[in-house]
């Protein structure tokens, strides 16, 4: 104890320049953990946290004997699968076709233009939605009217709704991966696109044998911090494109909007709690897990 005051008084800029960063964590990441036992209570407002009977388990026990937390989970992981393998070839491809352009005035603007997405509200990307869907005056609605198409109410039919929420996620966050993987390829040495070059190896050659396989570590570290969150869902993704439409829950409700229609909707904050949880745990041990085989394989690769 003694020699830590002393590494304190020695460096105390140093600690004073990370005090609001520990202050911040402090109070809204390690203090709010006590509300982890809303989800053993059935909360009531008179009792308030510590006043709320104990009910264990009971709040778990509804959300698999219900069944709606196997649906919650396989939307939310089978979404976040997508998002992340998808996400990261496209950037990943991008990346590559963006390098190998020889204009440099053409490569800037194009990732200007691809970054302004990441910068929409998905308040704005709701709008675009049902403006493009709606039944009364969407866009594709009328244009299948003009072809003399059938009628179809996409509000009303779950099956369109995963390839629409795909391709949005995808639009939006295409440019800001693909500025980390161009950075990426920006460090790479010109030495060896030059050594490649003098021994007769084409674009593709080249890209094929230095770029990807530099790529694979920051690939890797991506998908890495994508899989600790991939029981969270796009919350405001879904909750702006989807709404309270009921009709659509069973292939695109997560545990991120059930939570919240639990807790601002239903009021059961217990059982909001309890599935918030169930995701937290699903999460750490998911990550905690690949990154074990990632270590056994290929150390180097691992985050720690």
């Amino acid at each position: 104890m003694i020699g830590f005051f002393r590494e304190v008084a020695r460096n105390r800029v140093l600690f004073l320049m990370i005090a609001p960063a520990l202050l911040f964590f402090a109070l809204f990441s390690y203090i709010p953990m006590v509300g982890v036992y809303y989800a053993f209570t059935n909360y009531s407002f008179d009792g308030g946290l510590f006043g709320s009977p104990f009910v264990g388990f009971d709040n778990f026990k509804f959300l698999v004997s219900s069944g709606e937390l196997v649906t919650l989970t396989r939307n939310t992981i089978l979404y976040n699968i997508v998002f992340i393998l998808l996400s990261n070839f496209l950037q990943l491809v991008c990346a590559i076709f963006l390098a190998e352009l020889p204009g440099r005035w053409f490569k800037k603007t194009s990732q200007s233009v691809m970054f302004l997405p990441f910068f929409i509200s998905f308040v704005l990307v709701g709008a675009f939605v049902l403006n493009l869907f709606s039944s009364q005056n969407g866009l594709v609605p009328s244009l299948m009217a003009q072809l003399g198409l059938p009628h179809y109410d996409f509000y009303m039919h779950t099956a369109p709704w995963k390839y629409i929420i795909v391709f949005f996620h995808v639009w939006k966050g295409l440019g800001y991966g693909t500025v980390i993987y161009l950075a990426a390829i920006m460090g790479f040495s010109e030495e060896y696109y030059e050594a490649a070059k003098i021994d007769g190896a084409n674009i593709f050659q080249r890209v094929r044998s230095i770029t990807i396989p530099m790529l694979v570590p920051t690939f890797i570290l991506l998908i890495l911090l994508s899989l600790g969150g991939i029981l969270k869902g796009q919350f405001d993704l879904f909750y702006q494109i989807v709404g309270q439409n009921g009709s659509l829950f069973n292939s695109t409700d997560i545990i991120d909007t059930y939570v919240y229609r639990s807790l601002a909707v239903n009021f059961d904050i217990g059982m909001g709690t309890a599935a918030g949880l169930y995701q937290s745990l699903f999460g750490m041990l998911l990550v905690l897990c690949v990154n074990y085989i990632i270590r056994k394989t290929r150390e180097d690769y691992a985050l720690f």
